[in-house]
Formats: C-alpha cells, sequence, structure tokens
C-alpha cells in the first residue's frame, strides 16, 4: 500500500450489502484524517444517478471522493430482439482539477488500498470533472465490456 491508507470495515460491509444484497444503490468513500478510507454518504436502493453525483462533489469543489455505483442498464445484442437487464459495478476516483495535489496524490496512491477491498468489481472509472463522471460516459464505459 503505498499510501499507507487503510480501508474500513465498514466499506467492505457495506460493499458486501450493495453487491450481495442489493441494499443500496451507491456508496461514497472519503479518507479520514489521511489514515483510513470510510464511509461517508450512502445512497438509497432507488436513489437516482444524479443523487450520487451531488453526494460525490458535497463536500466542495477542491475535495476528491471515491465512490461505488450499482449501475442498471438495458443491453441488446445484435441480432437479437429482446433486451436484457444489465446490472454492472464500477467504482469511480473523483479528483476533480481544483482539488490541491497533495489531496489528489493521496486519493490517486491509496485507490488499490480500495480496489483489493472491493473484488467483484467490474469497471474503474477515473473522473476529474463531470463531464468524464456524467451518466451517459459512465454508461458508455460500462457497456464498451458488453458482448455486441
Amino acid at each position: 500500500m503505498a499510501s499507507g491508507v487503510t480501508v474500513s470495515d465498514v466499506c467492505k460491509t457495506t460493499y458486501e450489502e450493495i453487491k450481495k444484497d442489493k441494499k443500496h444503490r451507491y456508496v461514497v468513500f472519503h479518507i479520514k484524517d489521511e489514515k483510513q478510507i470510510d464511509v461517508e454518504y450512502i445512497g438509497d436502493r432507488n436513489a437516482a444517478y444524479d443523487s450520487f453525483l451531488e453526494d460525490l462533489q458535497k463536500a466542495g469543489t477542491g475535495e476528491c471522493r471515491y465512490g461505488l455505483f450499482d449501475f442498471e442498464y438495458t443491453h441488446q445484442c445484435q441480432g437479437t430482439s429482446e433486451a436484457s437487464k444489465k446490472q454492472k459495478l464500477f467504482l469511480m476516483s473523483w479528483c476533480p482539477d481544483t482539488a490541491k495535489v497533495k489531496q489528489k496524490m493521496l486519493y490517486s496512491s491509496s485507490f488499490d488500498a480500495l480496489k483489493k477491498s472491493t473484488l467483484g468489481v467490474q469497471k474503474y472509472i477515473q473522473a476529474t470533472d463531470l463531464s468524464e463522471a456524467s451518466q451517459e460516459a459512465v454508461e458508455e464505459k460500462l457497456r464498451s465490456t458488453d458482448r455486441q
């Protein structure tokens, strides 16, 4: 672990509640006291993607966060008339350009620790502005992993 930042047990429990039990739609993590990744916000199961983006930025324009979202969309395979419902978990590292260099470095060097404790995430996304974190951009990245 490059930064020495650890992942709290609450993060792991909340991740399992999203992945296995489908209790929540999303979770926003933050690094507390430069020592531990902790849960900051948990999104209700019926929460919209906009709420996720809102919580991700709630701390202010210069603050980094991590977000885990259980994304649902419909996918239609080529040559078929049926569309299937897909669910994919993605983990986002939100480090806006306005964040201080020290904080961006701490968040980027601690991302691996969080990745290791959230096995089963289908996609990792790094976003520095809203165009990269938008629902359209994320869905496009998730769809790129689908079979045609």
